[in-house]
């Protein structure tokens, strides 16, 4: 075989092996379609850690005090974030019209409700707090001064779209 031959098989060859195997799905828009990831049980433990000291990291920033963990704030953001599941729709009003204030209310919750950020997505906690600093309304709860208490729960579908409530209190 002559010698260019060779060269321009062996060529082949080496770009054959650096194609990927499969393109990612694309969506109607052109996009990439984005990627479930399933969150586990010890990521489950992990998550609300996380967010707390990403946005206390944030918050020491501008000089403004800590966020602690809020258990009936938690429970006020899973039980939103289950109902906007349900209703398929990520809004600050319950399927009964109930409003953050009435939902940490019932949570057992008697401080002052600060704000809520909610989101739809298939990203994770970090994206999703990144996403929510980008954006100066949703920035603006996490970084209120006035806020003592967080609340932070998620609700993932099979499918693997989550559900996330951020509520900041004091």
């Amino acid at each position: 075989m002559p010698y260019y031959k060779v060269i321009a098989l062996t060529s082949l060859m080496a770009l054959a092996a650096c194609m990927p195997r499969s393109l990612p799905p694309v969506a109607p828009d052109g996009q990439a379609m984005p990627v479930a990831h399933q969150i586990n049980e010890a990521e489950a433990q992990q998550i609300p850690v996380r967010v707390l000291q990403q946005i206390n990291t944030l918050r020491g920033n501008i000089a403004a005090p800590p966020l602690t963990l809020n258990p009936q704030l938690s429970a006020a953001a899973l039980a939103h974030s289950r109902d906007m599941s349900a209703q398929n729709r990520a809004w600050h009003w319950g399927s009964d019209g109930s409003s953050p204030l009435d939902r940490a209310r019932r949570a057992g919750y008697f401080g002052t409700i600060v704000g809520e950020n909610i989101s739809e997505t298939y990203e994770n906690d970090i994206q999703t707090l990144t996403a929510w600093m980008a954006t100066r309304d949703t920035r603006d709860v996490i970084m209120d001064p006035s806020a003592t208490n967080l609340g932070f729960a998620w609700y993932q579908e099979s499918s693997g779209k989550v559900w996330w409530t951020l509520l900041t209190g004091s």
